[in-house]
């Protein structure tokens, strides 16, 4: 037999193929199957879609900001490094203070990308997809409100607009809460001009508490709000900023 096979140059490397397949099936079968599933569940290119940024590459005054938001709204400090590090970029094209940015994020979402309130506002800005859903064109389409930076850029172009047609940052702010018509916004462009203080206040080298008020003490019926209560939990008795607003950002 062995000498009918090594006349038989095919048929060997055949045989010699058939053995491999049968010696790599018993060595999968005896695998731990936790390891096979995490060599399937593997993607080590995935590092390419985080929204991060270690604190220690941004500048002092970025670095302050970004880790008193992330010990004030209880979220990771890289990606709220990237997001002031974006803040800061869009800022200066736009003409606003990233200070503003980051204090309407703030307010709108306390930094959940995710967020959704009951009236279809989405994202770290509370954007209303459904009627700037042109400006998400740019990035590939609506989805992209899920998209921090994405949401971000699109949310400064949207405040661009209210402060350009309002004449000022406070009308401005109102008319983006969608209350550019009513007598009043709720404390809204109170709050976000308070958190934009204690921002400006950190950047400058300040201490501020983590738990520092922003504008009303006490909470009061929205007037601007047709869709209810905040989609968004609750802070825990001793996280300091307010839930996120309800209100959105649209042009009427």
């Amino acid at each position: 037999m062995l000498i009918f096979v090594a006349g038989r140059p095919e048929l060997r490397q055949s045989l010699e193929g058939n053995a491999l397949s049968w010696l790599q099936a018993r060595q999968e079968a005896r695998a731990d199957p936790l390891d096979t599933l995490a060599n399937d569940l593997s993607e080590p290119d995935a590092i390419a879609r985080a929204t991060a940024t270690d604190p220690k590459d941004l500048t002092h005054k970025q670095a302050a900001v970004a880790l008193w938001l992330s010990r004030r709204y209880r979220v990771a400090p890289e990606p709220v490094s990237r997001l002031v590090v974006e803040a800061w970029q869009v800022g200066a094209k736009a003409g606003l203070d990233p200070t503003l940015i980051l204090a309407i994020m703030a307010v709108e979402s306390s930094f959940n990308p995710f967020a959704q309130s009951a009236v279809g506002a989405q994202g770290l800005m509370q954007v209303m997809t459904h009627v700037h859903d042109n400006k998400y064109e740019q990035f590939g389409g609506t989805m992209a409100a899920f998209d921090p930076v994405s949401n971000l850029r699109v949310g400064v172009q949207v405040l661009k607009e209210c402060i350009s047609r309002a004449g000022g940052i406070e009308a401005g702010l109102r008319l983006y809460v969608g209350a550019g018509n009513l007598s009043g916004d709720d404390g809204y462009a109170l709050k976000v001009l308070s958190e934009q203080s204690h921002l400006l206040a950190v950047a400058a080298g300040k201490l501020v508490a983590f738990n520092a008020p922003n504008g009303l003490s006490t909470p009061t019926p929205s007037s601007t709000n047709p869709g209810g209560p905040s989609a968004l939990p609750e802070p825990a008795a001793d996280a300091e900023p307010a839930p996120a607003s309800e209100k959105v950002a649209s042009l009427h």
